[in-house]
């Protein structure tokens, strides 16, 4: 996959980019800062840094709304870590962070990834859903977050479609 070119994928009134001109950074800072538990004191420098360093995948309305985020840190050969994972609360209840996860998991960039790790307090069940499992030993990390893992095996739904 072209790196330089962005990656697309439309679903109802909804779509995925990794466009990064697309971005909101005010409503990515306003939740980062407001609603999130891992990320509230992250400045707006901070936050475009982490952006600019990473492989971004905006959710959007079809009318380009940002309505979710999420971002991988990657060598995009060996290993991927996902972050700031979320979808605003007003988009929630639709399976979109489920869409969301899926689209990255199968991004043709992403490809050659054999393990994702990602930290989270919250969402064990979404994960699980997608191969991520537990370390063994989580006391080695954070007493609040606990690291997955998963191997590259990660469903994709006839309803996805790469423009």
């Amino acid at each position: 996959m072209d790196l330089t070119r962005p990656y697309r994928v439309e679903k109802g009134q909804y779509y995925i980019s990794t466009d990064r001109k697309r971005l909101d950074l005010s409503v990515i800072q306003q939740f980062l800062n407001h609603q999130s538990y891992w990320a509230q004191n992250r400045t707006l420098e901070q936050i475009k840094r982490t952006i600019n360093h990473s492989l971004c995948f905006g959710l959007y309305t079809t009318d380009g709304n940002q309505a979710g985020f999420a971002r991988v840190v990657t060598d995009y050969t060996t290993f991927g870590y996902l972050a700031d994972v979320f979808i605003l609360p007003e988009h929630r209840k639709q399976g979109l962070s489920k869409w969301l996860l899926e689209t990255i998991l199968n991004c043709p960039c992403l490809a050659d990834i054999h393990q994702f790790t990602l930290y989270t307090r919250d969402a064990h069940g979404l994960y699980a859903q997608f191969g991520f499992k537990r370390l063994e030993d989580p006391e080695r990390f954070d007493k609040f977050m606990e690291l997955f893992l998963a191997h590259k095996k990660f469903p994709q739904t006839k309803k996805s479609r790469t423009l």
